[in-house]
């Protein structure tokens, strides 16, 4: 059944219009239709079912029927510090985080890193990640949206919570067992080359604590939904 994210205040018996760019993906890449059951949430919590009312040339018509107190979110507090990567790797890294769970994604700028967007582009950027988190929720059935931070620099980095966690290649401590007690998360994955060694030095000053996943070196798009995959095998819900 589709899924659609509105952000307004929505309840049961009301009828609610959705913004072109949905209605627009609803009609001509979904096939919707007049009548079609669909489902809406807000991030308030819990989702809608639905009932396409209306279809005119720009819009659609919901008429929501009840609401349902479903969440799907993971019993972990996750948040992941990425290291800005270039294009379609950072997209991908966001999209897989949402699916597996992530509370927050904290977006850096290491010294490696190949994209460097700023100002107006930094925002544009920023725009662009969280609409991917909307989509991935409309996707994978989360009714919470997670929120994606500005953009800033790895020194300037402040937001870690829980068990602290640097992916390191060449770190001694293993993932799992580093990761055997709490609730909260964050894991710091760089960018396509890694974080600098003054980076690194920087991560643990601030409390992180260097682990490896596996003997092999992974890519910056597959390190981060790694590590929050497995964090759900060993202490989430898988």
């Amino acid at each position: 059944m589709p899924r659609f994210y509105v952000d307004a205040a929505l309840r049961a018996g009301m009828s609610h219009w959705l913004p072109e760019e949905a209605s627009h993906h609803a009609v001509h890449v979904l096939r919707a239709r007049t009548g079609d059951e669909v489902t809406l949430f807000n991030g308030r919590g819990g989702e809608y079912a639905g009932r396409i009312a209306a279809i005119e040339r720009r819009r659609m018509l919901v008429d929501l029927l009840e609401h349902r107190a479903l969440e799907r979110e993971s019993p972990l507090r996750m948040v992941l510090v990425q290291g800005v990567s270039s294009g379609e790797r950072m997209d991908l890294t966001v999209r897989k985080a949402v699916e597996l769970g992530v509370s927050e994604i904290h977006p850096v700028l290491a010294a490696s890193s190949v994209a460097r967007p700023k100002a107006e582009r930094a925002a544009a950027r920023h725009a662009h990640w969280q609409k991917i988190v909307i989509a991935a929720c409309e996707q994978c059935g989360r009714n919470r949206v997670p929120l994606v931070r500005p953009l800033v620099a790895v020194g300037d980095y402040d937001g870690a919570i829980g068990m602290k966690i640097l992916l390191a290649p060449a770190a001694e401590l293993r993932f799992s067992l580093a990761c055997k007690a709490g609730d909260e998360f964050t894991i710091a994955a760089g960018p396509e080359a890694g974080f600098s060694a003054e980076e690194e030095t920087a991560f643990v000053d601030a409390g992180f604590v260097p682990v490896r996943l596996g003997a092999r070196v992974l890519r910056t798009e597959t390190a981060g939904i790694a590590a929050l995959a497995a964090l759900n095998a060993l202490r989430g819900d898988f």
